[in-house]
């Protein structure tokens, strides 16, 4: 299992531009954590559609490389995502992702994406990863 400050690091020095935290990996599954400022909001003041996507795409990345070790070409293959309810838009957007299956060529997880602090949350995402073939 690859530990939660060897996938943060590898993410700093290979994805500057990802704004998300690793919050807990491990066990199939992983927490990450993005900050929301006024970058993040849509006109109406409610986080956009993109950045959810992007914590729930972060998250699945996070609870695979935890799995497989840092493999940086594991790549998403596809993601569907439902909206469920507004975020509030001045709290951070957890993403906490379990696994599902892990196999040797792809990766299937789920990922339920909540405003920080609130119970309900506001989109649920599934998500298919490739692994390429190691060896």
């Amino acid at each position: 299992m690859t530990s939660k400050a060897e996938i943060s690091a590898f993410l700093a020095k290979e994805f500057p531009q990802n704004k998300c935290t690793v919050e807990a990996v491990g066990g199939k599954s992983a927490t990450v954590r993005h900050p929301i400022g006024v970058h993040e909001l849509r006109p109406g003041g409610t986080v956009s559609g993109p950045v959810l996507m992007t914590v729930a795409d972060v998250a699945l990345y996070v609870a695979i490389l935890g799995e497989i070790g840092i493999v940086p070409l594991t790549v998403t293959t596809s993601l569907n995502i439902n909206f469920m309810r507004k975020p509030s838009a001045d709290r951070a957007i957890l993403g906490v992702c379990k696994l599902m299956k892990v196999g040797k060529t792809l990766a299937v997880g789920e990922v339920s994406l909540y405003s920080e602090g609130i119970e309900e949350p506001v989109a649920h995402v599934v998500g298919t990863y490739a692994i390429p073939r190691q060896g």
